[in-house]
């Protein structure tokens, strides 16, 4: 035997196990598409990143590699640009429904197509009144600043006959300087933290809602509108719960929504806690009366939940990130 065989190994008399294809999905992801519309010198920016997944007949590009049935996920892309111009972009979740009414209904070996957009807000520059006449403009009616507050989500689903439709926001950081208590916890012989009848409440919202338009037929809400209700009756509602705990606040802000919004019957939230701990300033013989605080970013509590309307089936994702 020389240095680099390898006796032989006695052949496998065990039956091989049967594999099989499970979900699968393709498509092309994060496609940024910017489009403007010009109203005479006013003009309107939708600044959208969707990402198209499919899913259907789709088993022998996986187990023989026959692309047949395979419609080019370059071909997904080009059909969102195309889609901009074709339709425009009148909400994120209208641009959605057109992209995937397309994909089912013109490629056969394709019975579902999932949209996921996040959109990026713009605000417009307002010209200031003084010296504008010296730069040749009387109103500024094309500048623009990016929103820095949140973003903007939506997920459409289609398989033909009906469709989910979630929408949703994240990144929006909103915070209550006072009327914020936590107490009465349990304690064991591991806790350290202080009860509090006066803190700070800061978090940064994700959200997804559901709505209950499920199928052509139904009146279709105006998609709009119903983010910016939605936005301000979870913004209201934070604001106006005396909170003793951050779960309090959530089921607040959800019910708000659900009991203001007809469309929506689920809405689910993931919530950080955004902890503001009291500096000690014992040390400098200073006092701390609520003034000086430390933010820590990490670790922080982080609290979930769902709100629904009475009798309906839950069918938001708990992770928020289903295949």
């Amino acid at each position: 035997m020389t240095a680099h065989s390898r006796p032989a190994r006695a052949a496998d008399s065990r039956p091989a196990r049967p594999v099989m294809l499970g979900q699968n999905q393709y498509g092309k992801a994060e496609n940024r598409v910017v489009k403007i519309t010009r109203d005479g010198d006013t003009h309107h920016i939708k600044d959208l990143n969707v990402s198209v997944s499919l899913s259907g007949d789709l088993e022998e590009v996986h187990l023989s590699g026959s692309n047949a049935h395979c419609l080019p996920t370059d071909t997904t892309k080009n059909t969102v640009y195309a889609f901009a111009k074709e339709h425009g972009i009148e909400s994120a979740e209208q641009f959605g429904i057109h992209l995937a009414r397309h994909f089912v209904t013109s490629q056969e070996p394709i019975h579902r197509a999932r949209i996921r957009i996040e959109e990026y807000a713009w605000e417009r520059i307002a010209g200031s009144d003084a010296n504008s006449r010296f730069i040749g403009a009387d109103e500024v009616r094309h500048s623009f600043v990016r929103k820095g507050q949140e973003t903007r989500l939506t997920e459409i689903t289609y398989d033909g006959e009906q469709w989910q439709v979630i929408s949703g926001l994240k990144d929006l950081v909103v915070m209550n300087s006072t009327n914020s208590e936590f107490w009465g916890y349990v304690k064991d012989k591991y806790t350290t933290l202080k009860e509090a009848y006066d803190r700070i409440l800061a978090t940064e919202v994700s959200g997804r809602w559901r709505f209950n338009w499920t199928d052509d037929e139904q009146r279709m809400p105006n998609w709009e509108r119903s983010y910016e209700q939605v936005r301000k009756h979870m913004l209201e509602a934070f604001a106006e719960t005396y909170s003793l705990s951050l779960q309090q606040t959530l089921y607040q802000m959800g019910s708000r929504v659900i009991n203001h919004r007809s469309e929506i019957d689920e809405i689910r939230f993931s919530l950080p806690n955004k902890h503001h701990f009291l500096v000690d300033l014992e040390p400098f013989g200073l006092k701390n009366d609520n003034e000086v605080y430390y933010a820590a970013d990490r670790p922080y509590g982080l609290i979930e939940a769902t709100v629904l309307r009475d009798g309906v089936e839950p069918k938001i994702p708990v992770d928020l990130t289903n295949l």
